[in-house]
């Protein structure tokens, strides 16, 4: 297994175990684009936890989970040198996976507005993974473009026609 993900898997343990929360961290998946790591799942395994601890974890709208992601993608890559850096994505009872449901959903919506009408769409309250996870889903359409607008708080990502 890789170091950095090992080191993933630990700090994630740890943060864990300073927040008084007593659980495992296992390695999920790992996405990959031919021979390089595009991201490393930290499944944190809830067991061991209740739902007020799980619900305390993911935050209201999954901003204490996005922080603690955020967290690990910038320490665990300080000092790593370009084209090295692992990402982590990190999970907690399925999270992650009904989110990213959710967003194709939207951004299909979205787009077959965007077809149809031909106007743009914009799409808010999304956090800056969110925004990426919606280009990344897009960028295949060759009849569409994405580009976030605005700034924070107010960032939004706006769907066109090219």
């Amino acid at each position: 297994m890789d170091e950095q993900i090992q080191r993933g898997q630990k700090w994630l343990e740890t943060l864990l175990q300073l927040m008084g929360v007593s659980a495992t961290v296992n390695l999920g998946r790992i996405e990959e684009n031919g021979e390089k790591i595009l991201s490393s799942w930290l499944t944190i395994d809830e067991k061991s936890l209740n739902a007020k601890t799980i619900e305390n974890l993911t935050g209201q709208k999954g901003e204490t989970i996005d922080a603690i992601q955020y967290l690990a993608n910038v320490l665990l890559n300080i000092n790593t040198e370009e084209g090295t850096q692992r990402f982590f994505t990190v999970e907690l009872n399925g999270y992650r996976i009904r989110r990213q449901a959710e967003l194709m959903a939207i951004a299909q919506r979205a787009a077959d507005k965007v077809r149809v009408t031909g106007v743009s769409e914009e799409i808010r309250f999304l956090s800056s993974v969110e925004r990426r996870q919606i280009h990344s889903f897009l960028e295949k359409s060759g009849d569409l473009s994405t580009e976030s607008q605005g700034n924070e708080p107010d960032r939004r990502l706006v769907i066109k026609l090219r």
